[in-house]
């Protein structure tokens, strides 16, 4: 015989489960999602965020706007920290796998409306996952056997485009140059967080230079 579990739960807590939660679920992470969608791409827009203490925040970032998000709802926080695993992971995409976190999601309701198991739907996206890295790999790009020049571009590329959607976009060129400088700079087993990027009071963005060992934001002082 089994003993009835115990849950103590505060006093306010939904306790609600089933098809009308699992929909209420999807309809709270929806709403999140349509906050930051329109960030997404070159013509993404800001946010200008304001908070309870009077600060502003005007940015394009998906990581910094979930960050700043006063989300409350259990299901619609897992995609806030989405948002922040891939930041600390890659450091780009925040936007897009909010967004298509979403969509599969939003894909996934009318089945869920019409009593088929959660499960099922679970299998077929593995199924699917598998089918796109296949694919995905089908498309890659290699570097080996590239030459200098080739490679280089390619890098330079890829740089270019993850900024079509930064403030810096205007001058991705300069900065996908700067940037494959700085990566190639370092061996193959060195850290890329070694790569400092240290901000100038009252500079313009195209005055930026690399340098190749260690900057100072002051000089030092010496007494005497």
């Amino acid at each position: 015989m089994l003993t009835p579990s115990i849950i103590l739960l505060k006093e306010g807590t939904d306790s609600s489960q089933g098809k009308g939660q699992l929909i209420t679920n999807i309809n709270a992470c929806s709403a999140v999602v349509d906050i930051v969608r329109t960030t997404l791409g070159p013509r993404g827009m800001d946010k200008l965020i304001y908070d309870d203490r009077g600060g502003v925040t005007i940015s394009n970032d998906g990581a910094t706007i979930m960050k700043l998000l006063n989300v409350v709802h259990p299901a619609a926080l897992t995609l806030v920290d989405i948002a922040k695993s891939q930041d600390a992971e890659i450091g780009d995409g925040t936007t897009s796998v909010v967004v298509i976190a979403g969509e599969f999601l939003k894909q996934a309701k009318p089945f869920i409306e019409e009593n088929l198991h959660p499960q099922t739907i679970i299998k077929s996206y593995y199924a699917a996952c598998e089918l796109a890295v296949k694919r995905i790999k089908e498309l890659a790009v290699s570097l080996d056997g590239k030459g200098p020049e080739e490679r280089r571009s390619l890098l330079e590329k890829c740089a270019s485009t993850s900024m079509n959607s930064k403030l810096i976009s205007g001058q991705k060129q300069f900065f996908s140059k700067l940037v494959v400088d700085a990566v190639e700079c370092l061996d193959e087993d060195l850290d890329l967080n070694m790569i400092g990027i240290k901000k100038v009071t009252g500079g313009g963005v195209g005055e930026s230079i690399l340098v190749q060992g260690v900057a100072f934001q002051k000089t030092f002082s010496y007494a005497g």
